[in-house]
């Protein structure tokens, strides 16, 4: 594929097994950046020989990849082509049956993105501005070669989503909740810094979730296949609740734990012995992202311990500067978490779908924006610290 990148030029790689783990690690997680877990050889791999990011669910990966003229890997794109939206957290349901009306078809569509996770990262793997640019002009040239409606950036790094709003993208933000180490020396130390009422709450919460269950940490080969086994049960009792049809199958889990190690963190709520509860998460090198929960039990507060405040103790220990607990959650204020930005990109092909998505997202921008200073006024905190 020809970028008009010079010597850099755009190839689409049909799995991450096709691609040298080495390579693609080196450039997606250097070593002067912050490791993402969610963007590593490991996870992404794992979503595809799990079964559970592949075409026949909807996400055939067409990973772009920018080599030099030696052949040598400089950047790359976590990009599959998709027959429908699920998964992404960025919803645009309404542009697709707004095309369908129309008489167009939505997909196949192109995303970027790490599959099922609305965690903000670096999307354009790539050091060089240059290198970027071209990853850039591949995906909209993919678009044009494959006859894809679209091309979706989600939860894009801000810088980034700059880069692709120069290039013709247009640009989209949401809101997310995270919480922020203020340099806390333990968890009394952070309920220090709440005002009296809310202090006292997360008091009450705890001291019901420590009275009903044992609370127990797990990390890495700590972690047994009846531990994965039983966290399935949890994970697949939540999804079925949520939304009917959980993405990730039992394989996946097993994958990124033996993959990830000590980067995989569980926390267990027992009763009686018996494990009752479970909330997993992934561990950065700044930041400790809570990824899945689920209960067999209904216990008063332990989704709370389990997916707030195990997961606030754990960044203070390790000295980690925030939590990001997933997507959504108005709840999340009254314990902690900050409202924060997220960003988005999209290139629409059709010009007349194209124009009535600028026009939504002109207003809409306002209205986010609006909406976290709102949220702001709500969070916990005698005074509001500073959010990175």
């Amino acid at each position: 594929m020809d970028d008009g990148g010079g010597d850099i030029r755009i190839e689409a790689a049909p799995s991450l097994a096709a691609i040298d783990q080495a390579a693609w690690d080196a450039i997606a997680n250097p070593p002067d950046a912050p490791f993402d877990p969610f963007i590593s050889w490991a996870f992404l791999e794992a979503a595809e020989s799990a079964g559970c990011a592949t075409r026949l669910k909807g996400w055939t990966p067409l990973h772009l990849l920018a080599r030099s003229a030696d052949g040598a890997m400089r950047g790359a794109m976590p990009l599959y082509m998709k027959t429908h939206s699920y998964g992404e957290y960025v919803f645009d349901h309404a542009w697709a049956d707004a095309l369908h009306r129309a008489g167009g078809d939505y997909y196949p569509k192109l995303q970027c993105a790490a599959p099922f996770t609305p965690v903000p990262g670096r999307r354009l793997l790539a050091r060089e501005r240059g290198v970027r640019t071209a990853l850039i002009a591949g995906a909209a040239e993919l678009m044009r070669q494959t006859r894809t409606s679209s091309v979706h950036v989600t939860f894009a790094q801000k810088s980034q989503a700059d880069e692709l709003a120069a290039a013709g993208f247009l640009a989209r933000t949401g809101v997310q909740f995270h919480w922020f180490n203020q340099g806390y020396r333990d968890f009394q130390d952070f309920l220090e810094s709440l005002s009296s009422q809310k202090r006292k709450n997360l008091r009450k919460e705890r001291a019901n979730a420590h009275a009903a269950c044992e609370i127990v940490t797990l990390t890495g080969a700590e972690i047994t296949e009846r531990d994965w086994d039983f966290f399935f049960d949890c994970y697949m009792d939540t999804g079925s609740r949520k939304w009917g049809s959980p993405y990730l199958n039992r394989a996946f889990f097993s994958l990124i734990g033996e993959r990830l190690g000590e980067r995989v963190v569980m926390f267990v709520a027992r009763a009686c012995g018996r494990p009752v509860a479970a909330a997993l998460n992934l561990l950065g090198d700044d930041a400790i992202y809570g990824r899945y929960w689920g209960r067999l039990d209904d216990i008063a507060f332990l989704h709370f311990e389990l997916c707030y405040y195990q997961a606030i103790e754990h960044a203070i220990a390790r000295g980690l500067k925030r939590v990001e607990a997933g997507a959504q959650g108005e709840h999340k204020l009254a314990r902690g978490y900050a409202p924060v930005p997220t960003y988005s990109a999209h290139l629409i092909a059709h010009p007349g779908l194209r124009h009535a998505i600028a026009r939504y997202l002109e207003s809409e921008a306002p209205a986010i924006a609006e909406e976290i200073d709102i949220l702001a006024e709500h969070t916990p905190f005698k005074r509001l610290p500073p959010i990175e």
